[in-house]
Parts: structure tokens; sequence; C-alpha cells
């Protein structure tokens, strides 16, 4: 709808368009914006105290991953302590029997595996003929032999292993 130069804009609260645009008093607005921005304000105070919370939670992950690793041999120190008692009182035996030697050292060996079992930590010690496994054998030589090419002949010193993980591999000879 076109007006027309000659006539005045009428009061009639009506757009270019045709839309019929309605007024809002000024007191009303006034309420409006200002609820709004408590609104603002409210949100922004939560934006805040959430990203507060997510450094604090981030800080506190951060000072437990450091703890964790600063005391991660704690409970295999602890499960030794019995395997060094047992080797300072062989050493200060002055009874001098080799009996009661070897019966203190088989009870220490025997603490010490009961210390490694509690831990995790697990012998790899294959028999003659295993398959060799590179992940946990180290061949040190290969030698002609009457088994099947591949497998170990003789373990010269054992390996050790944490869960999946090869502390030390076997040191084996293998069959040519």
């Amino acid at each position: 709808m076109q007006t027309d130069p000659q006539t005045p804009p009428s009061d009639d609260p009506q757009t270019a368009d045709g839309a019929h645009q309605e007024l809002i008093p000024e007191p009303v607005l006034s309420d409006e914006l200002a609820q709004a921005q408590e609104e603002i304000t409210k949100l922004n105070d939560q934006l805040l105290r959430a990203r507060a919370e997510v450094e604090n939670i981030r800080r506190r992950a951060e000072d437990e991953a450091a703890k964790a690793r600063k005391f991660a041999v704690e409970g295999f120190a602890e499960s030794l302590l019995p395997v060094k008692d047992s080797l300072e009182a062989a050493l200060a035996d002055t009874s001098g029997k080799p009996d009661v030697l070897k019966q203190g050292v088989e009870l220490t060996l025997s603490q010490l595996k009961s210390a490694f079992e509690r831990n995790r930590l697990l012998e790899i010690a294959p028999a003659a003929g295993d398959k060799f496994d590179p992940t946990l054998h180290q061949a040190i030589s290969v030698q002609p032999a009457e088994q099947p090419s591949g497998t170990v002949v003789s373990v010269l010193q054992k390996g050790y292993r944490i869960a999946e993980r090869t502390l030390r591999p076997a040191l084996v000879t293998v069959a040519q």
C-alpha cells in the first residue's frame, strides 16, 4: 500500500506493509528490560561458577594423578619389607649351620615370590620346546638341536612381566 504524498500520516499503528503494530507502554518495556538484565546477570554468574568448578575438578584430577604416580610403588614396597627383614636376619645369624641358612634363603625366596604374585609380577620361564615368542623372549644364541626350529632349547635367565607388559624378556637359546 502506497501513501499519497498529499495525505498526512494517520494515527493508525500500521506499518507500510499493512501489518498491525502493537505499541507496548514504556513502563512494561522497562520491567521486561530489567528482568532480561537480571536473567543475563544470573546466567553470567552461573557460567562463572561452572567454569570455576571445571577448573577445580581439573586441578583435583591433576593432583590425584600426581599422587598416584608418586605412591604407585607403595603397595609393592610394603610387600618387599618382610623379604628385607628375612635377609637381615640371615646376615645376623651366627650359627654357621648351612642347613639353617639354606632354609632361611628358601623362606625368603618364598616371601619374594608371594610379594611378586600379590603385585601381579609374573615370571616368564619357558620350558624347553616352547615356541619362541619375541614379545616374551630374547634369543641370546641359536644352536642346532633335535627339536623343531624356532623353539626354546634352554633358558639362561628368567623374564618378568606385569599384567601384559614385559619388564624383562627371558634370555633363551633357540633351536636352529
